[in-house]
């Protein structure tokens, strides 16, 4: 059953091929389908277009396929389309005539532009939250291991002294500016486009302020075009914003994988959170994250996936942007599990001490010896060429201890000021007001 089926039907093959992965990717907006259709059928009730009857029939007949989704308990026929199909043709097979007048008003184009919208306002939710523990655990790490030196690179040379108290903090703070990514694009997800039918509205007088309330929406797409030119740009800017969290994620494995290497040797993990070899019996990999790694660097790659599906079309809707829900929708999970994993590992991570206590790091040191002679008088250029020229003729001498307090240094981390940062941040999300319309709704 097609709802734009009239007297012909499409060749298998077209059919298939036009079709392709929809009907899987449907199962990610099907509780979302219900909670549209309950928006818009009280909306055609208010402007004259469903009776009160009517409306408490479809009512009550979409919260039982409601209560069907969240049991997994609703299943699309293997004749049926799509979701938004599958849905109308149930009402219709218990309500009769009154199961046809759901599609009033609505096009399919704006009914999976609002289901998408209400399923990637959803999903940021759960990434926000699942974000927060890793958050509080890099804090908690970064102030526990805040007096364990190890060695900064640049260009992958020994630098400067560091601590894992920096290299632990440095991830959370990076975490706080990818909450400002998600929080961008969780406003520019939160804006209904329900209303604007196939692009261009409708001659019917909806009511698309109603249907912004109950939905828990914070503002409309006004303009009837422009709601469906969102389509693909809405997508893609969540995808910038999950990219973002995957690339921390990302170079703190890399990291991980390289202090975990023998050459290196500042980390260890319990046994049972590495893997073996099946020839050499003394390896531990960081399997866990490797795959991290792989996952985050493909899912750094959406956006741009993205946007080359969605170039140089033109407005209104085009079929091309069927095929972004199946590179979207499951990274979600994918970004959730590998936030989890990394969480794990690091929960368990075992720090070696007096990393720096050995000879080949002591210019790392010699920074700090310059700064030495500065702050005894000595112009800055001048100690510089002194400690080069004692590092070259092999007359270095340094101290090992270092001591810095400036904002955000090794000895001022700054943990709660970066704390604050994410607090504000996350406190913006309208979590609690659209809990409270959606559960309205279902009332």
């Amino acid at each position: 059953m097609k709802l734009w089926q009239k007297d012909k039907t499409s060749l298998k093959e077209v059919e298939a091929f036009t079709v392709g992965n929809d009907r899987a990717m449907d199962r990610y907006l099907a509780a979302f389908d219900v909670l549209g259709s309950l928006a818009h059928i009280k909306m055609l009730e208010s402007v004259g277009l469903l009776t009160k009857k009517e409306l408490s029939q479809l009512q009550q007949e979409l919260k039982n396929i409601y209560r069907q989704i969240e049991k997994s308990e609703f299943k699309l026929q293997e004749d049926v389309e799509d979701i938004h199909s599958q849905i109308e043709l149930s009402l219709t097979q218990k309500l009769g005539d009154v199961g046809k007048k759901i599609h009033a008003a609505r096009s399919r184009n704006d009914q999976v532009l609002v289901d998408i919208k209400l399923f990637l306002r959803n999903e940021l939710e759960d990434l926000v939250k699942s974000i927060q523990p890793f958050f509080k655990l890099l804090q908690s790490q970064s102030e526990k291991y805040k007096d364990h030196l190890l060695p900064g690179y640049t260009h992958l040379q020994l630098a400067m002294p560091s601590s894992f108290g920096l290299w632990f903090g440095a991830y959370a703070e990076s975490l706080v500016d990818d909450m400002i990514t998600l929080k961008g694009a969780y406003d520019i997800v939160n804006k209904n486009p329900l209303g604007s039918a196939a692009g261009y509205g409708s001659s019917f007088p909806v009511n698309r302020t109603l249907t912004t309330k109950l939905l828990g929406f914070d503002n409309l797409n006004y303009n009837v075009v422009y709601a469906q030119m969102g389509r693909g740009k809405a997508e893609r800017i969540v995808a910038q914003a999950l990219a973002n969290v995957a690339d921390t994620l990302s170079k703190l494995s890399m990291d991980a994988c390289l202090y975990l290497n023998q050459n290196f040797g500042f980390i260890s993990f319990p046994a049972e959170l590495t893997t073996g070899s099946s020839i050499m019996p003394h390896k531990k990999n960081p399997d866990v994250f490797e795959l991290i790694r792989s996952h985050c660097n493909r899912i750094k790659a959406l956006p741009n996936e993205i946007t080359m599906m969605t170039t140089n079309l033109p407005s209104g809707y085009h079929r091309d942007l069927q095929l972004l829900k199946e590179h979207l929708f499951p990274a979600f999970n994918t970004l959730k599990a590998c936030i989890e994993m990394a969480g794990l590992m690091l929960s368990s991570i075992e720090i070696k001490k007096d990393i720096l206590a050995d000879e080949k790091y002591k210019y790392l040191f010699s920074v700090e010896e310059v700064n030495k002679l500065v702050n005894g008088g000595m112009p800055f250029r001048d100690a510089y060429k002194k400690v080069g020229l004692d590092i070259e003729s092999g007359n270095f001498k340094y101290g090992s201890s270092v001591h810095h307090t400036h904002e955000g240094s090794m000895g001022n981390l700054c943990t709660g000021e970066i704390k604050k940062q994410m607090e504000k941040i996350v406190g913006s999300f309208p979590f609690t007001s659209v809990a409270t319309a959606i559960k309205d709704l279902l009332q």
